[in-house]
């Protein structure tokens, strides 16, 4: 797969600090790739040196196979989309679209027909003439999406776009900014520390930790074998146990099935006997907490994530017997 940009052992510290420590990365082109992390793994710091907002301590920054770890971001052909908008208040919807356009000399008819097909792609030519303070949240980030895309980028850059915006709207522009680039073909670099929203835009994943790629891959891929503790954990496995051979493996909680103590369980797979500590109903679902011991011996609390309809009747305090298939055990690194 041909790469938009690549990281070659690319570096960024602070002082005493490392924000990204020596990562090798590829972009693919015309793919959507999220940076997900927590906050102050280096996902944003690897967005700003990619743009050229700031230069790497060490390592080169490739696009389109030329090494552009020295050149001014206006020099790059990138677009940005940053998490205040960063929208002009002086100047209409269109203008502010074209704003770009202007400074790389495209003015007149060829000026207004990229502004017109930019916001028509964001549904908003009807709003050419508002100002920014009219709009929406989710209005106003569709503008800046516009104004990146009228330039016709190399990449698009996106910093955290939807975390200023309520959860429905989030939902909503998550299929919008997948539907502009698959209409596109952009290549397309999201930072985001939601695990919901990557699993959801991503063709490929980038799941970082302290400055470091911890895993790579198809959001399925990422999800369905997460190599170590933190991916799992981060990706909402809740559940972790040492086999008797002091191997680690996980299961998520919509995979632990719970049954009253001395019910027949699932055969060639994890058995453990518990007590019921916690139970949360939650409308289509109930949350049935276990405290248990694991193979190795270890005390160990166990989550399940059951139907509501189907979930058997157990309280507080019941003995119960927590179980899952074998294929559904995943093996991590510590």
């Amino acid at each position: 797969m041909t790469a938009a940009a690549e990281f070659v052992e690319v570096s960024q510290k602070f002082g005493d600090f490392t924000a990204v420590d020596a990562i090798d990365l590829s972009i693919p082109q015309g793919k959507l790739t999220t940076l997900l992390g927590p906050s102050g793994c280096g996902k944003t710091t690897s967005l700003r040196m990619l743009a050229g907002y700031s230069a790497p301590t060490a390592g080169r920054i490739l696009i389109d196979g030329v090494d552009s770890t020295k050149l001014p971001p206006e020099k790059r052909g990138l677009g940005m989309v940053f998490q205040s908008y960063a929208l002009f208040p002086h100047m209409t919807v269109a203008d502010n679209v074209g704003y770009g356009l202007k400074l790389r000399g495209i003015t007149g008819p060829a000026r207004r027909a990229r502004i017109t097909e930019s916001l028509e792609m964001v549904g908003l030519a009807h709003l050419a003439a508002s100002r920014p303070r009219k709009l929406s949240g989710g209005q106003q980030q569709r503008v800046a999406l516009a104004r990146a895309i009228a330039i016709r980028p190399k990449l698009l850059l996106l910093d955290e776009p939807l975390s200023n915006l309520d959860a429905r709207l989030r939902v909503q522009m998550r299929s919008e900014i997948r539907r502009i680039q698959s209409e596109t073909g952009l290549t397309v670099v999201l930072v985001t520390h939601d695990q919901d929203e990557a699993l959801e835009m991503s063709d490929e994943m980038v799941l970082m930790r302290a400055g470091k790629i911890m895993q790579q891959g198809a959001p399925s891929n990422v999800f369905g074998s997460p190599t170590n503790r933190f991916v799992a954990e981060f990706l909402g496995y809740e559940n972790f146990i040492t086999m008797t051979d002091g191997s680690l493996h996980t299961v998520r909680p919509e995979h632990l099935e719970v049954a009253p103590a001395g019910r027949p369980v699932i055969d060639g797979g994890l058995s453990l006997p518990g007590t019921v500590t916690d139970v949360a109903y939650r409308g289509v679902d109930v949350l049935v907490t276990v405290q248990s011991t694991d193979p190795s011996g270890l005390n160990v609390t166990l989550v399940s994530d059951l139907r509501a309809d189907t979930a058997p009747p157990v309280t507080v305090g019941d003995r119960v017997t927590v179980s899952a298939h074998q294929t559904r055990l995943v093996p991590i690194a510590a």
